[in-house]
């Protein structure tokens, strides 16, 4: 559980210290252009993850409270997997998703009080004598991620459209959530095999072959 903490941390830190980073030195739409491929564009979620958006106001309200309600239920199971004998990547999978559903929660929870509006033609500065932009919970999520590995347009065959690939612009939680599913999926067997060992052990062994 230590190491797993460890993590989580460290993905907070490196998540919160870029996002805080863009927010204070972009303007909203602003690009940073490190290759044709790998470009840091500033742009704000108000909904799910790589730019999902989600239902309005309410909307909004109840994805706070069902990412607030998810983590629980995460720091939960990480804490009874960390009490099993299972691979340390399960561990590790579990943690980074942990680690993003936070990373996203800081933002829509805290930054709309801290940090005034980002737009086109201003850069947000923190703590802002009139307040922030949002109220708790209503805050946007900063992602800053744009990968167009392929820009070009499509052969006739296919329609002939201009065509991006990879469009989602997106954060480092959301890629600690990706990478954390994907391991999770590489170590399901073991960790979910072990979920159901567990299960077994909980009933007598005289009554494991009854029938009903």
């Amino acid at each position: 559980m230590r190491k797993a903490l460890w993590i989580i941390l460290g993905v907070l830190i490196l998540d919160q210290t870029l996002k805080i980073w863009v927010k204070t030195s972009f303007t909203l739409g602003e690009d940073l252009v490190i290759t044709d491929w790998f470009i840091l564009h500033f742009t704000e979620n108000p909904g799910m993850a790589f730019g999902v958006e989600f239902g309005g106001t309410w909307g909004k309200l109840l994805l706070s409270v069902f990412r607030i309600a998810t983590v629980v239920l995460i720091f939960l199971w990480l804490k009874k997997l960390s009490k099993r004998k299972i691979p340390f990547g399960g561990i590790v999978a579990v943690a980074l998703i942990l680690a993003g559903a936070l990373g996203n929660i800081i933002d829509s929870a805290l930054y709309g009080i801290i940090f005034e509006a980002s737009t086109y033609d201003h850069v947000a500065q923190a703590f802002p004598a009139d307040g922030g932009y949002a109220p708790f919970l209503f805050g946007k999520v900063v992602d800053m991620f744009y990968f167009p590995i392929f820009k070009g347009y499509l052969p006739e065959w296919l329609g002939g459209d201009y065509f991006v690939f990879f469009r989602p612009v997106f954060n480092l939680a959301d890629a600690a959530i990706s990478t954390g599913v994907g391991l999770l999926i590489l170590h399901q067997k073991s960790v979910f095999k072990e979920e159901e060992s567990s299960t077994k052990e909980e009933i007598p062994p005289e009554n494991q072959n009854k029938q009903p």
